[in-house]
């Protein structure tokens, strides 16, 4: 029996050696060892704004679909940067920019899902009175997020946010593409 502190005894408890619990920090402390990227570092440049003008690279752009009157007042609560035009049709849509389908429907998103490239991301604007199953059949036939409404403040902040997301995810992916099993 041995002495844990506090003055208990307790059956099996051997005190610890002073020079060994310092030893074990001192160890803990030194590790130098090659750490890999995680897509969780705080130094990850996921947001452009940020970054000095010469990394950042191209600015993201919201390309529209629909009635210019869906998103009349959002240009104003856009990152500073950022820029909304009005595309003709899906075929008038970069591979980086950020698809935007006011008034979006089930079948709009599933063809623009269907020719757009892989990595689109495809934001669908739907009337706020939208039943829960239409926001859920957009978001099943592939939208990244589902707006209801179309106040700009809050439409801007989805746009962000799903900017946001496909940035860390190409950055999650770097530390994948060098490695080799």
């Amino acid at each position: 029996m041995g002495d844990s502190g506090g003055g208990r005894m307790v059956k099996g408890y051997r005190k610890p050696a002073e020079r060994g619990m310092s030893a074990m920090l001192v160890s803990l402390n030194s590790n130098t060892g090659h750490r890999d990227f995680t897509a969780t570092a705080t130094d990850l440049p996921i947001n452009p704004a940020g970054l000095p003008a010469t990394v950042a690279g191209p600015l993201p752009v919201v390309a529209y679909l629909g009635h210019p009157g869906r998103v009349a007042g959002l240009p104003q609560h856009l990152p500073p940067g950022w820029s909304l035009r009005r595309a003709a049709d899906l075929d008038d849509i970069g591979a980086d920019e950020i698809v935007l389908i006011a008034a979006g429907t089930v079948h709009d998103v599933e063809t623009a899902r269907r020719v757009l490239p892989r990595r689109s991301m495809i934001v669908a604007l739907v009337d706020e009175e939208a039943p829960a199953e239409m926001v859920a059949g957009v978001l099943t036939a592939g939208a990244d997020a589902c707006v209801r409404g179309g106040q700009p403040a809050i439409l801007a902040g989805h746009l962000v946010a799903c900017r946001r997301r496909d940035r860390a995810g190409r950055w999650s992916h770097l530390n994948e593409q060098s490695r080799r099993y």
